[in-house]
C-alpha cells in the first residue's frame, strides 16, 4: 500500500497558511471573552511573521471568520459561535478542495480509467473518512480539548 501511495503521490497536506489560520481561529475562541486581540500581539503569541499572519487574517476576514475593528482598541475577532464554526469550512477556504486524489472532485475529466478506475472506490472511502471528521469537528471542540488539558496540567502542578 505505501507503494501504491506513493505512486498515486497521495497525501492530505495541510498548508502553512492553513495551519496558522486555524491557529488563529483557535486563539480567538479562547479569548472570546477577552475581545479583540491585535495582529501584532497574535504574531507575537503564536509566532507567526506578522506580513504572513495579516495575509491569512485577510483571507479569515473575506471567509467571514474574523473580524476587525479599527481604533486604539482595534484588532481581530471571532465571528459567530466557536461551535458553528466547522474544521472542513476553513480547510476548503483556505486550501480548497480535501479529496485525496482529483478524480473525486466533480468535474474532472483528466483519466481514462475514471469510470472503471478499480481505486476510485478506496479513494471515496477515504475522501468519506476525513470529510466526516473534518466538517463534524468545531472550534469549539478544539477549543475545549485545549482547556481542558489546561486544567489537568496546573491541577497536576
Amino acid at each position: 500500500m505505501q507503494f501504491l501511495l506513493s505512486w498515486y503521490n497521495l497525501k492530505m497536506q495541510v498548508s502553512y497558511k492553513c495551519d496558522y489560520a486555524l491557529k488563529v481561529l483557535l486563539e480567538l475562541a479562547l479569548r472570546r471573552a477577552g475581545g479583540v486581540i491585535s495582529s501584532q500581539e497574535l504574531s507575537k503569541k503564536l509566532d507567526i511573521p506578522l506580513k504572513f499572519l495579516e495575509q491569512v487574517l485577510a483571507d479569515l476576514r473575506k471567509g467571514g471568520f474574523v473580524e476587525s475593528r479599527r481604533g486604539n482598541m482595534g484588532g481581530y475577532a471571532l465571528v459567530g459561535q466557536p461551535a458553528k464554526i466547522m474544521l472542513g469550512k476553513v480547510l476548503r477556504h483556505i486550501d480548497g478542495p480535501v479529496e485525496p486524489i482529483d478524480c473525486l472532485n466533480s468535474g474532472y475529466k483528466n483519466c481514462r480509467d475514471l469510470e472503471s478506475c478499480a481505486y476510485k472506490p478506496v479513494w471515496a472511502r477515504v475522501n468519506k473518512a476525513i470529510t466526516d471528521i473534518i466538517d463534524n469537528v468545531s472550534l469549539e471542540d478544539i477549543a475545549h480539548s485545549v482547556l481542558t488539558a489546561r486544567e489537568a496540567l496546573n491541577y497536576s502542578i
